[in-house]
């Protein structure tokens, strides 16, 4: 750091980790005095900070009010919440801000950044984007939620930025101004943070701030923002669109996707499955265009791709019996969009496993769809009980202590032209390190039992 100019105020980072050690390594390039901030006694990327700076300062263990107090600016992880009570002592009683990552990073390119959040596909549609953009030659960079901490996208230098932004995430970002925004859908999720669906809501909405163009979701009202009708906009579903709207064209027995009146391709061609995954191209069609992608690279793009692990993943097919691997399904509406995706688009029925730490959700919603789509339920995991009480469908019902006991079990209940389908609406670190973990188990046992 030798001829570094130091900037004035320290800054303090809470919580390490990827994004953490992405903040200080940014934060000191740009000449500010750094402090480290976490609960953990050991966090992850301890021993790079202590290589890379020695000189950062260290509080470990607990949330340190009395650092958290000197700080000019205080960025956070996503993973704690600002309403920890020295976060608030901080913020209401002393004036500090608190940010993240992501502002850091709006405050430091002035390139257009197409914004993506909702409850659920947020990291599909945030794929198909980059994927679009690539194709047709822009030179693209693709972060935020999803991979890559953003602070490290700066040194692309990209001309375009596609950022998946959770809720917290948006909770401590003030300066974006998307050139294309969306909310695809709102379900209840993280109630365990959120003191209701209200404050949930009011946090995705963020992203619609300063905005130049947004995307909504003729399916689902509550992503539809507070906005004059006079701002640019448009909107996706899986209906037949208006004039310059995206959504669907149903002909002699094939669907198509669509703008306004214009066929753009039939569904069955693209490379994902399920009425669901139509709705996130439709998704990913309507942000590209917004930032001027042409339409040949993005209907190239939706042939090629066939999915993301662990969202909704085929597994494989055998003896008439098809088997999905939807682990990134932490939630009901996630878990929703799968059933009605998945059923509307086979033959026979859907036998879900299901369960794990509900995050206070309410289960209820499924038992429609399940009525309508599902054979049977096996149920794992701490919260399986509620799950079962919620569910009141006319369906097998089977719990199941292992993993590979519920695929077992999913076996049993299946004849030809079902699906069996893990989507679990719930996290996994009951009884797994992470949903990769527990769908990578799940597949295993998957190919343990039927090749």
């Amino acid at each position: 750091m030798a001829g570094l100019i130091q900037r004035e105020g320290l800054r303090v980072v809470v919580g390490l980790g990827k994004t953490g050690l992405s903040c200080v390594r940014y934060l000191r390039s740009a000449g500010y005095a750094v402090a480290v901030n976490d609960t953990r006694d050991n966090p992850p990327g301890l021993a790079e900070l202590k290589a890379e700076f020695p000189e950062v300062e260290l509080s470990l263990g607990k949330l340190d009010e009395q650092l958290l107090l000197r700080a000019h600016e205080i960025i956070t992880s996503p993973g704690i919440s600002i309403n920890e009570p020295e976060l608030l002592s901080a913020r209401l009683n002393a004036g500090i801000a608190i940010i993240g990552d992501i502002e850091l990073f709006c405050r430091a390119t002035d390139k257009p950044i197409v914004a993506i959040t909702g409850s659920n596909a947020k990291s599909t549609v945030t794929t198909l984007v980059g994927l679009m953009a690539e194709r047709a030659g822009i030179h693209v960079a693709v972060g935020g939620n999803l991979g890559t901490p953003v602070l490290e996208l700066l040194a692309d230098n990209a001309d375009l930025y596609v950022l998946e932004l959770s809720s917290f995430q948006l909770e401590t970002t003030h300066s974006l101004k998307a050139a294309a925004a969306t909310v695809l859908n709102i379900s209840e999720d993280h109630m365990d943070r959120y003191a209701n669906m209200l404050e949930y809501h009011k946090a995705k909405h963020r992203i619609y701030r300063n905005c130049q163009f947004y995307i909504t979701n003729r399916q689902d009202r509550l992503t539809v923002p507070l906005l004059p009708d006079s701002w640019l906009h448009t909107s996706f579903g899986l209906d037949t669109p208006d004039l310059n709207a995206y959504g669907v064209i149903r002909e002699q027995g094939v669907s198509y996707l669509a703008k306004g009146r214009e066929k753009l391709m039939p569904a069955n061609e693209m490379g994902i499955f399920g009425e669901h995954n139509v709705a996130n191209a439709l998704a990913a069609l309507a942000l590209g265009e917004a930032v001027h992608i042409p339409m040949a690279a993005m209907l190239q793009t939706l042939k090629d791709f066939t999915g993301l692990p662990h969202r909704c993943q085929l597994v494989t097919k055998q003896a008439g019996i098809a088997w999905y691997n939807d682990s990134k399904g932490t939630n009901v509406g996630a878990t929703l969009a799968a059933i009605n995706g998945l059923g509307a688009a086979i033959p026979g029925k859907v036998i879900l496993i299901a369960g794990g730490v509900g995050k206070g959700q309410d289960f209820k919603p499924l038992s429609p769809a399940l009525a309508q789509y599902g054979k049977a339920l096996v149920l794992i995991g701490e919260d399986a009980p509620k799950i079962d009480a919620a569910v009141n469908s006319f369906i097998q019902k089977r719990y199941a202590s292992t993993l590979i006991e519920a695929v077992k079990e999913a076996q049993a209940q299946a004849s030809t032209g079902d699906a069996i389908l893990l989507s679990p609406a719930c996290a996994s670190f009951d009884m797994f390190k992470h949903y990769e973990d527990r769908g990578e188990q799940f597949m295993a046992a998957v190919t343990a039992l039927v090749g």
